[in-house]
Formats: structure tokens, sequence, C-alpha cells
């Protein structure tokens, strides 16, 4: 019987024997500077049903391990030593129609980047379909729905005629996680599955991950970088540092006694483990100054004046419904707040809620509909032309996505000065001193200057966008989803910088987030929206000591680890 001849049977695995067991995993990628070892000597045992996280920063060897249990490395990537056992069978060298027989029933991937893992000429559903289509599943249109609705998106049959570009991020990756489950797979790599969804959501994709791991049997390889998490959905935990496996265990056990330095640090560096600590403080009636995280700003208690005054504001946009026919959509609804200055206030929902927005028209990149957004005591409706100008340069923006908001073509360098070259800020040397200033604060190489964003990393070209953001010494940073793409320890370096910023230079913040975890250590105000609306407004501590809607409770509740009763030495 030839290896292309196995059939692969749940009920053929003895119980103690692995799904998956990955001994002594060694993967090298032949580079132009000579061969480069991203993983050494990694293992990893994964039983039927259960559960195993991955964690580890950018460069861990974490995605590299899982793409070669799927036979999906890079064409100058090959596994050149261990093993990776299927249910018994080494797959670390199998041919490619093996493995074409292996994915997709037997392990299905759920990768990281929905723009670059979906065809943008195909619609939705048509994915889905072919999936099904390729491993003998029913893919009808009601076949095809069911998928799509299962993954968490709403009204499934007019999403399926959908193309990518008609999606939002979320939504993106929704359909990301619904062709990876299409099948049923007995073992599903999951990269960062939910790095781009809201916490509610989150929760709703997880727990169906973890419903089929109880009804099916389903083994999952969750890879992640947020700790808490993974402490609170995987059975095991295992710690990833420069391609090698530092640590791994039970995940409460790992988590409440790490043994490797890497180890603690991610643990002390974690929004959502941060968080828990600071209630756990909180319910045991201690001071929690000295627990937050270094990031929190220390705010004078007489505050100055307001920075930022939002009122009434209302954003109606046309939704086209038919040939000359357009029905009203409304985005932002009556919303009114303030921003004390020197301070960090965070606008918090899920995607659709309408913080985005609100952050556009405080940009001034979007008109009001109706409503007044008013600026150090101006009216910024009323601005002129070169008013508008000198605005920009007191205003400045971080942006969600690093693959979009840096210009291809741009080196790091010309990238990070533009802003000085257009406000006609220093001479060239001037100007080249401050972009090395500038790669120091947020800890980037000076090197990195003369590299091109598609050289880096997603954490690396966020941290480029925040230096330029930085360059003409704002007085406001309005941060849409700014370390949404980092990993812990850089996420952690990032808050830390801006809130020293803030501390030396009295930067204010408005910090579009649906990541609770993080505004508990940064933010001192709370607005939450809700479709369009502002449903509850308040100190932090306020509205996650007290919230008073039910969706703010909801949105608390989903932070990953809120469930994790950590012992307070581990705060």
């Amino acid at each position: 019987m030839t290896t292309s001849d196995v059939s692969f049977n749940e009920a053929d695995i003895p119980a103690d024997r692995p799904l998956l067991e990955i001994r002594d995993l060694a993967i090298t990628f032949d580079t132009s500077g000579g061969e480069v070892k991203a993983v050494r000597n990694a293992h990893l045992t994964i039983m039927p049903g259960e559960t195993v996280a991955i964690v580890g920063e950018s460069g861990s060897g974490k995605s590299t391990t899982a793409l070669a249990a799927i036979g999906l490395l890079p064409g100058n990537g090959r596994v050149s030593g261990g093993q990776i056992l299927l249910d018994g069978e080494d797959i670390s060298n199998a041919s490619e129609k093996r493995m074409i027989e292996l994915r997709g029933s037997t392990i299905g991937m759920v990768p990281q980047d929905p723009m670059s893992n979906l065809n943008p000429v195909w619609k939705i559903g048509y994915q889905v379909k072919e999936t099904l289509r390729a491993n003998g599943q029913p893919s009808g249109p009601e076949d095809i729905a069911k998928v799509l609705a299962e993954a968490g998106l709403p009204d499934a049959h007019r999403r399926a005629k959908q193309y990518p570009h008609e999606f939002s991020g979320g939504m993106r990756q929704r359909a990301l996680i619904a062709i990876g489950l299409s099948c049923q797979p007995r073992l599903l790599i999951a990269d960062e599955p939910t790095s781009a969804l809201d916490v509610t959501v989150q929760r709703q994709i997880l727990d169906h991950l973890e419903g089929m791991t109880a009804e099916l049997g389903t083994a999952v390889l969750l890879i992640t970088h947020d700790l808490g998490l993974a402490a609170e959905r995987a059975d095991k935990v295992v710690v990833m540092y420069r391609g090698q496996v530092v640590e791994a265990g039970p995940s409460l056990e790992l988590l409440r006694n790490p043994r490797h330095p890497y180890t603690q640090r991610l643990v002390s560096s974690a929004p959502s483990l941060a968080s828990r600590r600071i209630q756990v403080a909180k319910d045991l009636g201690i001071e929690t100054d000295e627990l937050l995280a270094p990031t929190e700003a220390v705010v004078e208690a007489n505050l100055p004046d307001d920075v930022l005054e939002i009122k009434d504001l209302t954003k109606v946009f046309k939704l086209r419904s038919g040939v000359g026919r357009a029905t009203d959509f409304t985005a932002v609804d009556n919303v009114s707040f303030t921003v004390k200055r020197g301070t960090t206030t965070a606008i918090v929902g899920e995607s659709g809620s309408g913080k985005s927005t609100v952050a556009q028209m405080v940009l001034n990149l979007l008109p009001p509909t109706s409503g007044k957004i008013i600026f150090d005591g101006v009216d910024t409706s009323t601005l002129n032309r070169k008013e508008i100008f000198a605005f920009r340069r007191r205003v400045q923006p971080i942006f969600q996505d690093p693959y979009g908001s840096l210009d291809p073509m741009y080196n790091i360098f010309r990238t990070i000065e533009e802003p000085l070259r257009v406000h006609k800020i220093g001479d060239k040397a001037s100007r080249e001193k401050k972009v090395r200033e500038l790669l120091d604060q947020v800890a980037l190489p000076q090197s990195t200057m003369r590299r091109y964003p598609n050289e880096l990393s997603g954490g690396q070209r966020q941290r480029v966008a925040i230096a330029r953001a930085l360059a003409l010494d704002p007085e406001v940073i309005i941060c849409d989803e700014a370390v949404s793409a980092l990993d812990v320890l850089v996420q952690a370096q990032v808050l830390n910088l801006l809130a020293d910023l803030q501390s030396n230079l009295g930067l204010t913040y408005l910090f579009i987030t649906h990541d609770l975890a993080v505004v508990r250590q940064i933010a001192d105000h709370v607005c939450v929206m809700e479709k369009g609306k502002l449903v509850e407004t308040g100190s932090t501590d306020d509205v996650f000591d007290s919230p008073r809607q039910d969706y703010t409770k909801a949105l608390l509740n989903a932070i990953p680890g809120a469930r994790l009763m950590l012992p307070p030495e581990v705060a």
C-alpha cells in the first residue's frame, strides 16, 4: 500500500496516540546571504480533540512551524531535520500529491492576512464553493451560506455574492475562517485567526472552534501573540523564541509559574492579562497604581482645558440601492464628548459602530453631516485652506493598516521625512537628523532608513507610521487601532513610548480601538459606541468597574483572559 492509499479515520487513532507530533524539527531557508536556520529542535504534541497554542513574537518561528506541518513552506524553505508525524505518518518530506490529499478534509488552515489570501476577482461564495468541491463536499448555495453563517457572517446569502473588497477587514477574516472550517478538518491550523476581529466576534468565532473540538474531535493548533487568548482557549501553550521552543506546558500552569525569562516578559506584557491583574487587585482591595503597566499615563487631578470638543456630531452616507436610487445610512448619530488636553480618550466598539468615522471627521478627512468639531476653541468647519494646513501639523493620525498607510515607492527615510518637507521644516541635514531620532524613539535601527515597506514586517511598518506621525511634534494624535498589528512585547513598547511622549510633551491621544484590554492600560476616559450612537462614557475605572449598558458588559466579558482567575502573585 502506497502513502497515497492511506485513509485517515478519527476512529482509527488510538486514544493515547497524538494526532500531530513534531519532533526535533529544523527548518532552513536558502537566502542570498546563505542558509538561515529559522526553526531549531522544535517539538510539540497535539492529541485528538486538543487545542494547543504557539505563542511568540514576530520572527520566533511559530508560523513557520505551522506552515511546515501543512506543507506550505515558501519555495526557499525546507524541513532540514526532525519529523512531523500526522497520525503516526511522517509527512515532513511528503510528496505534493500527498499533502494535497491531506489539506482541507484532514488539515485545515486559517491564514493571518485576509487581503493576500482571498482572490480579489472571485466572489466570496465562489471561493467557499471551490474549497467544498475540492474536498468532495456538497457545494450548493445553501451549503455555502451555512459555512459563512457559522463563521459569524450575517445575511450569508447576500454576502456570498460579494467580492473581498466589499468586506471590512474583520469580515474578510471571517470569510477565511469559513473556508478553513468548511470541510470540518480533523486538525485546524489557525494562524492569528481573530487578529482583525472585535472582541465579541472573536469570542463567537473561538466559541465555534471549541464547539467543533467537542463535537467532532477536531484538534486546533492556535498561533497567536495574545497570551491571554492562548491561556483561555488552549489546553497547552508552547512558547517559541528565536526559532526554538523555550517553554511548554498546561496553559494556566505556564501562566502562573512562567520559568523562562522570555515567557515571564510575555506574561507581564500581555494587555489582557494586565487588565485581569488590575481587576484581581481591585477585588482584593489593593491599590493598583504600582500594578498598572508602565504605559499608564499619570494625569494631574486638575486637568487643563478641553483641546477637542465634539458637539452633536452626525454623519449620513448615501448608499446606492438601485439605478437612480439611494438610501441614507447614519454611521454616526448625534455624538458628543470632550477630550482634555494631555489625556487619552479611547473610543471603543465593534466594527461598524462608527468609531473610525468619528476619527476621520476629527481629522477633517470627512465633512460632518451636522454637528461641530471644536479644536482649541475653533470650529474646524470654519477653517480656510491655509488654516487647515496649519491644523494638519497640530493633529496627526496613526492609521490601522500598516500595509496600506505607507507608500510602497518611498523608502523609510522618505516616508518619515515627507511631513517635514511638506511643511518646509529644516534643511536636508536637520531633517535627516530628525528622522534618525524618530527611528530611535520607535526602536528601529537607523539602517532601516534605506529599506522599503515591503522589506519590513507588519509591526515594523506600524512603527514607521508612528514615527511619521511624530515628525511634526503634533499636539493631538488620533490612533486608529494603532497597535492592533503588533506583538504584545512590541505593543507594550509602543504604548510605553506613547505614554512617555505624552508625559514629556503634553500630547493628547484619541485612541480608536476594539481592544478593551489595551484601553484599561492607557486610557483616562472611555467612550463606548454601538451602531453609530454613544451609549456610555466615563472614566476608565468607572466604565470597567461599573458598566451600565449590557453592550459594554458584553465587550468587557469578551476580553481574552477575562475568565481567568490569576492568583495575586502573578500580578
